[in-house]
């Protein structure tokens, strides 16, 4: 394979990150954890709250691919930058569950987000520049925030909701591995300034996400 040039890499990236913003991630190679599940009615009232729970969960997941893709954009070494890639390519199957159960709940995903890719996108470069130990911090308390983020609606879903409940438990058993992984790899602690800034952008975000 030929090196891409500096410019080449660029327009791989706003593909990219088109494609993730606007475009249903086509088949992936894992099962979609909602098939063993009975699909079952659920409230107007309930339906609309599940939507907005997934439709967060994908802005989230839109966001992490984001963040993986500027991280692995301005990594040091090349054996980070493949790690980062792999995990976004993960990270995809995500977002594919996530839009195949708003569909089923006959809901779009948010207006929004191509706001979160390109936000999480320079992020992520910025923390790939700071050097790899940071890099990893930032994966390590992004993926524990985002595990604390699906605990709170995996108690918000309506119990009978097993379909959503099998998607999202399948989910933070993939973020808690990548925060372990970024954690055995020499993730650097981040600054307590830096993890309450990071908390309040993804408030902005699930509040925005679930309306729109």
């Amino acid at each position: 394979m030929r090196n891409l040039s500096f410019t080449d890499r660029l327009f791989v990236e706003l593909q990219h990150g088109l494609s993730t913003s606007h475009v249903r991630p086509g088949a992936v190679a894992r099962a979609y954890p909602a098939d063993d599940s009975e699909q079952v009615e659920l409230s107007a009232r309930e339906k609309q709250h599940v939507a907005g729970l997934m439709r967060v969960n994908n802005a989230g997941e839109v966001a992490a691919q984001g963040l993986y893709r500027g991280q692995a954009f301005s990594a040091r070494e090349q054996a980070l930058s493949q790690a980062m890639n792999e995990a976004a390519e993960e990270e995809n199957e995500h977002l594919n569950w996530c839009q195949r159960r708003l569909a089923e709940l006959d809901q779009s995903r948010s207006l929004l987000d191509g706001v979160w890719y390109w936000g999480s996108f320079t992020i992520g470069a910025l923390a790939g520049a700071a050097g790899d130990k940071w890099s990893l911090g930032f994966v390590k308390e992004t993926e524990q925030q985002v595990c604390a983020h699906l605990d709170r609606h995996l108690e918000q879903l309506p119990e009978q909701d097993q379909r959503s409940r099998s998607i999202i438990e399948a989910m933070r058993a993939d973020e808690l591995r990548h925060a372990e992984n970024a954690a055995a790899a020499g993730a650097a602690e981040l600054p307590q300034p830096v993890k309450t800034a990071m908390t309040l952008v993804s408030k902005i975000m699930t509040f925005t996400a679930y309306r729109i």
